[in-house]
C-alpha cells in the first residue's frame, strides 16, 4: 500500500533481461535508509519487490504480468522514476490509498501552461474514465493528483510549482505514455453498484455515503 507522495527521483543505473524477466537497477539515495529484500517499491506507480540492493543503488524484476500493464519494459538507461517505499504505519497519510496495481497505460495529450502550474491532459480508456468523478483522486505515474476536469474521453491533472520539482512529470511530452491507478474506494462502489453502463455519478457515490 502506498500513498502517491513521491519520495524522490531515481534514475535508471542498468536494464536486463533474462528468461523474459527484466531486471531494472535503479538509483537513488533516500528510500535505501531502511530497505530490506522483498521490500515493495513504487517505481512509477507499478509496485515492484526488491530482490537486491547496495548502499547506492537497488534491483527489482518485471515479470511478464507487469511488463503487460506498463511501460517498465521501455525504460532505458539513465531515465528518470518516480519512487515511494510502502506506506509506513507511523507519521502523517498524504495522498491517497494507493495498490501500486497499474489499471493501464493513457497517453498525455495536451500540455499546457496556467500562471502557476502545468495542466496536462491524459487520454485514458472508457473503462477508466467510467471509475473517475471530477475532484476525485487519480495516480498518474505514481503521483496522487486531483482530477481538476473530466471530460468525455479525457481528465487534466494541474502540475504545482512542486508536483513539477518532486516528480518526473515534468519531463513528460505530448504522446508520452504514464500509468493510471484510478480510486480503489472508486472500484469497490463501481462493483456494488454493479455493470451500469452510466459508470459512477455523484448521486450514486452519495447514495453509498461518500
Amino acid at each position: 500500500m502506498f500513498t502517491g507522495i513521491v519520495e524522490e527521483i531515481g534514475t535508471i543505473k542498468k536494464v536486463t533481461t533474462q528468461q523474459s524477466v527484466v531486471n531494472l537497477t535503479i538509483d537513488c539515495q533516500t528510500i535505501l535508509e531502511d530497505m530490506h529484500i522483498g521490500d515493495s517499491i513504487s517505481v512509477n506507480g507499478a509496485c515492484l519487490t526488491v530482490v537486491d540492493f547496495d548502499n547506492r543503488s537497488f534491483s527489482v524484476q518485471v515479470i511478464k504480468g507487469t511488463e503487460n500493464k506498463t511501460y517498465l519494459n521501455q525504460l532505458k538507461q539513465s531515465a528518470e522514476v518516480n519512487l515511494e517505499r510502502a506506506m509506513s504505519g507511523q507519521g502523517r497519510f498524504g495522498g491517497h490509498f494507493v495498490l501500486g496495481h497499474v489499471d493501464e497505460v493513457a497517453k498525455v495529450t495536451r500540455i499546457q501552461s496556467s500562471n502557476n502550474s502545468k495542466i496536462v491532459t491524459i487520454k485514458p480508456s472508457m473503462d477508466l474514465i467510467k471509475q473517475m468523478i471530477q475532484q476525485g483522486s487519480i495516480t498518474v505515474d505514481g503521483v496522487s493528483l486531483t482530477i481538476f476536469q473530466l471530460k468525455d474521453t479525457e481528465f487534466d491533472i494541474h502540475l504545482i510549482p512542486e508536483t513539477r520539482r518532486s516528480t518526473i512529470l515534468n519531463l513528460k511530452r505530448i504522446g508520452d505514455p504514464v500509468h493510471i491507478e484510478t480510486d480503489m474506494l472508486f472500484k469497490y462502489v463501481e462493483k456494488i453498484v454493479g455493470n451500469n453502463s452510466a459508470g459512477l455519478t455523484s448521486d450514486k457515490l452519495k447514495a453509498f455515503g461518500f
